[in-house]
């Protein structure tokens, strides 16, 4: 599902305008992403938790040349999946 087709099924379901749910998921996305970028966590009930973690610095090898090099540590934004959804994958998975 792309943003535009989640923003159309939101709208259906919340008989809003496409402009409202697209302003709301727009707000969501930069609420999200603030809360990260500030080192706080976000969790949606129902759906998971967005969180940062740090990746440690480690050596890449460029497939090309054979040439080693250090990549720096970074952080990154992952997704742990809620109890809830986990259950509805379970059911999903089960009943194929």
């Amino acid at each position: 599902m792309k943003n535009k087709d989640l923003i159309k099924e939101l709208s259906n379901r919340m008989n809003w305008t496409i402009g409202e749910t697209a302003d709301v998921v727009a707000a969501l996305g930069n609420i999200i992403s603030t809360k990260l970028s500030e080192g706080d966590s976000v969790y949606l009930d129902g759906l998971g938790q967005f969180e940062t973690k740090k990746k440690g610095e480690r050596i890449s090898v460029n497939p090309a040349n054979g040439q080693r090099y250090l990549v720096p540590p970074k952080l990154v934004a992952v997704f742990k999946p809620g109890g809830t959804l986990k259950n509805k994958l379970k059911e999903i998975d089960t009943n194929e």
